[in-house]
């Protein structure tokens, strides 16, 4: 079993930034792809980012490319997304999670999900 648990998120202005953590423990961290998610209000759960077990491979939704960055310290076992350039269309609830598997891309591909931190940027 793997527990995480998110932090950083918050009301910010467009244009500004915010840096999400999400810290896990339990079961082997090291090993897994971590990714994640965002849903705002009336909509589906979508993919936002990923990175590999090693951090050799990164993935990104076409909306946050250049703008938002996915790190993880394994040593920690933390994952990180630095968001930047905000707008409000960024508005949602951000959901980190883990796979059991060293990558994955959606949201089926993940076992473990954290409780979620709303992020709100306004206009």
């Amino acid at each position: 079993q793997v527990q995480l648990v998110e932090s950083g998120g918050g009301l910010v202005q467009a244009g500004g930034s915010l840096r999400l953590s999400c810290a896990a423990s339990g079961r082997t961290f090291s090993w897994s792809a971590m990714g994640w998610f965002r849903q705002a209000p009336g909509k589906e759960r979508k993919f936002v980012a990923a990175m590999s077990w090693s951090g050799g491979t990164t993935d990104y939704a076409d909306s946050v490319k250049g703008r938002f960055t996915i790190s993880r310290d394994n040593a920690k076992k933390t994952v990180y997304l630095q968001m930047n350039s905000l707008k409000p269309e960024d508005t949602a609830v951000y959901y980190c999670a883990s796979s059991r598997a060293s990558w994955a891309v959606t949201a089926k591909g993940y076992d473990y999900w954290g409780q979620g931190t709303q992020v709100t940027v306004s206009s």
